[in-house]
């Protein structure tokens, strides 16, 4: 029989920074189902990736003085390698500025446009850029943001919008007609009634001021807004096109799972669902609108100086650990907690003493009382026949609770068999029946308790896969799935154990504790100093201080004098100039973005400040090899760094 087809995504990561450990929620989640899936028999595709344009990227690029592509390049591979960090088993890792991408968006854009469901317009209004969204004024809260609380920009612009207001009906039968489209219920009734209902008004969809982002293809001067952009990605990355779509689409697309953040879901649930309407897609099995990971009572935050980071927990307490903290400590609806105390009191409690000591006493008992063999059982008493009970149940409850999306539920079946069995130790005490020497019922004792842990160790192969590994190699079986969880039994007997080996190492809380809370009060004093730093540069005009480098890391840096020979605008940008530049190397081109500030008779014949071994890379199609040096002024303008004419082109600056 042919697996069933299981497609399962996260919503995709913002690359203007590196997340912290709440923001990699959505890929342990989704991870766990995954794995539970591909276990169950599935063909599971699950996709995860990068969401790489918008304002906010060019703006913190131009800051750091490198292209929006290589800014993007950077912290893409950050956050990759974050989520690697975490053992997370996605089978495509997309980026928005994948070329096959972009394509596909462009075509979506097109075909809505040709069909009347994209048109031409003005908006005027304000915008957040920390969240990338529009808002009426009747929406700001204190003249602020109403979803991040931050300052926002009234702007003004010519745009296209998409008519989401023609869909109004149908995505009202589709929430209500659907019931478990959207988990958790409560987050249903909330789309429903507080934007639904009210009434869906059309909305921007391109924006005009900035260049980084996707071009609309019959109007260049337009980039598609960067939610659009970055919600078609789980369609792109199978292959869809409105005219032919791939295999793949066509294979997957049929059961469909995704896993977000509640704070997107607005723009998953509605807006995007309308979109696909309007292509004439097929829509989405479901959508689990998780909650928040906190730090204490706040959201993680450089500024607070309470950030946690994926890498960083993994490679202090080990990915396993890592994960299941946080899927034990997320619940279904309500926010879960990030902090160090929970962390170690959970990781000593469940993963060391209670599963940790259950396997590596059980494995040793095997080798110490009958030389590592484990032997048929015989006659069973009520205590046997009652811990064979809870493993059938704790691997039913498993499933029911992960297709729910209870996933803390589902690791504590895990964790409760665990402690079940460690009961059944107490109450069976081998250590009495070998001193005894009642040979036939320690034999029956030793293979319910290596079943018992054949069940948790496949059981927790989602949550914690490489302890799972560890788990079925120390009782020496190769049964990885969950058919054979479905009765007590399929451990065979006469198999011999592997070595007795710890799983978890009890943590000193007291002592990592006390080192966890200095870095804390480090980080904060770090966080409060960048911002009085910030404050005092607005005071006197300058840019805040970059962090401190060495002096080998500033030599990295070529810089050289280089004549510019002709300039000319590029077409298909407001910002750029297209300068030749004499370098005293043969020559080279390069990209600048002062079109705003100067005319190209201005700089011909100057002789610049500019960076020789910055990698090339390509603005508004063009290609750049190098970066002309200029000073952020206080009124935002931007000066280029003039050198004196008797400076020869090629020369050194240090």
């Amino acid at each position: 029989m042919s697996k069933t087809p299981y497609l399962i995504t996260t919503a995709i990561a913002y690359a203007s920074k590196r997340p912290h450990i709440g923001n990699l929620y959505d890929h342990v989640c989704a991870d766990m189902i995954a794995r539970t899936r591909r276990m169950q028999g599935y063909d599971v595709f699950f996709l995860t990736g990068t969401d790489e344009h918008g304002q906010k990227i060019e703006e913190e690029a131009a800051k750091q003085g490198i292209t929006p592509k290589q800014h993007v390049d950077r912290v893409s591979a950050i956050i990759r390698k974050d989520i690697d960090s975490l053992n997370v088993s996605y089978d495509k890792f997309i980026r928005t500025t994948d070329p096959e991408h972009e394509k596909a968006l462009q075509k979506m854009f097109d075909k809505l446009y040709e069909q009347g469901d994209i048109y031409k317009s003005e908006y005027e209004g304000w915008y957040c850029l920390p969240c990338e969204s529009f808002f009426p004024e009747v929406q700001l809260k204190d003249g602020r943001c109403p979803e991040c609380g931050a300052e926002v920009r009234k702007t003004k612009e010519e745009a296209y919008y998409f008519r989401l207001s023609k869909y109004q009906k149908q995505i009202e039968d589709f929430l209500e007609q659907n019931p478990d489209f959207i988990q958790p219920e409560s987050r249903r009734k909330e789309m429903i009634n507080n934007f639904v209902k009210p009434g869906l008004q059309d909305f921007c969809i391109t924006r005009s001021t900035f260049t980084w982002g996707v071009p609309v293809d019959f109007d260049p001067k337009h980039v598609i807004y960067v939610w659009i952009d970055a919600l078609n990605n789980y369609a792109t990355a199978l292959g869809y096109d409105p005219e032919n779509p791939s295999e793949n689409y066509l294979k997957y697309w049929e059961n469909c799972t995704h896993i977000i953040g509640k704070d997107i879901l607005r723009f998953h649930s509605i807006y995007w669902i309308a979109w696909l309407m309007a292509l004439g897609a097929k829509l989405p099995k479901k959508e689990f609108a998780h909650p928040w990971l906190l730090f204490g009572e706040d959201k993680m935050s450089k500024s607070k100086g309470n950030v946690i980071y994926a890498e960083e927990m993994s490679s202090r307490f080990g990915a396993d650990a890592t994960r299941y903290y946080m899927l034990s400590e997320m619940p279904f609806a309500a926010d879960g907690n990030m902090n160090y105390e929970a962390f170690i009191e959970r990781y000593n409690t469940d993963l060391a003493n209670t599963l940790g000591n259950l396997v590596n006493r059980t494995v040793a008992m095997v080798n110490k009382y009958f030389g590592g063999k484990v032997n048929a059982p015989h006659e069973k008493t009520e205590t046997d026949l009652d811990l064979e009970s809870k493993c059938v149940e704790a691997a039913k409850s498993f499933i029911k609770h992960v297709e729910a999306f209870r996933l803390a539920d589902a690791v504590e079946d895990v964790i409760a068999l665990a402690r079940r069995a460690n009961k059944y130790i107490d109450e069976t005490s081998p250590w009495v029946l070998a001193k005894e020497e009642d040979k036939s019922r320690l034999e029956t004792v030793m293979y319910e308790l290596i079943e018992a842990i054949r069940f948790i160790g496949i059981l927790s192969g989602p949550i914690i896969p490489a302890t799972s590994e560890e788990i079925c190699k120390q009782i020496n079986t190769d049964i990885r799935d969950f058919e054979t969880l479905s009765a007590f039994g399929g451990y065979v007997a006469g198999t011999s154990v592997g070595e007795a080996k710890p799983l978890f190492a009890r943590i000193d809380s007291e002592k990592v504790l006390k080192e966890l809370n200095a870095e804390m009060e480090a980080m904060k004093e770090k966080a409060a100093a960048e911002k009085e730093a910030e404050k005092a540069a607005e005071e006197f005009g300058a840019a805040p201080l970059a962090p401190e480098i060495d002096i080998d890391e500033f030599f990295k840096a070529d810089l050289r004098a280089g004549k510019i020979l002709a300039c000319e605008k590029v077409e298909k940008s407001k910002k750029l100039l297209r300068i030749k530049l004499d370098d005293g190397m043969g020559g080279r081109q390069v990209l600048s973005g002062i079109a705003k500030w100067y005319s190209p008779e201005d700089l011909v014949g100057k002789t610049v400040l500019f960076v020789a071994n910055l990698k090339p890379a390509k603005l508004a199609g063009e290609l750049s090899e190098g970066m002309i040096c200029a000073a952020d002024m206080p009124d935002g303008s931007a000066k280029a760094v003039f050198l004196d004419g008797s400076v020869p082109a090629g020369a050194k600056i240090r």
